[in-house]
C-alpha cells in the first residue's frame, strides 16, 4: 500500500523546489516594482529568442499545479520574459511546449504583441524546466483484472 500512495506523490522535480517563492503573478508583476523577488512561474512558450550569452522565453504564464507543471486551460496570469544563461536550441524548446522557471524578478521589459504594447515582467532564471509531452495513455488488454462484478 505505501508503495501505491508513493507514486502518487505530488512533488515537483527537484530543480523546482528551491523555494522559498513569492505569490507574485505575472500579471501583478506588471503593474508594481518588485525587483528582487523570487518567483517559480510556468506556462507556454510563445516565442524563444536565443542571444550571446543567454536565451529570452516568451511565456503565456498560467497557474501551476502541485508539481509546479503549468495547468491546463485557458486561463492565463499574462506574458512575461524569462532569461537563462546559456543556448536553449528553440527547435527542443519550442512554441505551445511547457516550461516552469524559477529566478528572479528584474525590471519590467517594454514589447509588443502584434501591434499591441505591452510590459513584460521579466525574470532572471536559475533554473528552466522543459515539462515533458503529454502522451495519451495506453492501455493493454493483457492487464485486465476482472472486477466483482464479472469479467466485463
Amino acid at each position: 500500500m505505501a508503495l501505491i500512495l508513493s507514486a502518487c506523490a505530488t512533488t515537483p522535480p527537484a530543480r523546482l523546489s528551491g523555494g522559498p517563492f513569492s505569490t507574485i503573478t505575472p500579471s501583478l508583476a506588471r503593474t508594481r516594482d518588485l525587483v528582487g523577488s523570487r518567483v517559480r512561474w510556468g506556462g507556454t512558450i510563445a516565442e524563444v529568442v536565443p542571444g550571446k550569452s543567454e536565451t529570452c522565453f516568451q511565456v503565456v504564464g498560467r497557474p501551476l499545479d502541485s508539481k509546479a507543471r503549468p495547468e491546463e486551460g485557458d486561463s492565463t496570469e499574462g506574458r512575461y520574459i524569462a532569461c537563462a544563461a546559456g543556448f536553449y536550441d528553440p527547435a527542443v524548446y519550442a512554441s505551445g511546449r511547457e516550461i516552469t522557471v524559477t529566478g528572479t524578478l528584474e525590471s519590467p521589459q517594454p514589447g509588443r504583441i502584434g501591434e499591441y504594447e505591452y510590459r513584460f515582467p521579466r525574470v532572471s532564471a536559475d533554473e528552466v524546466y522543459l515539462w515533458p509531452r503529454w502522451e495519451p495513455a495506453y492501455y493493454s488488454p493483457f492487464w485486465y483484472s476482472p472486477g466483482p462484478w464479472g469479467p466485463w
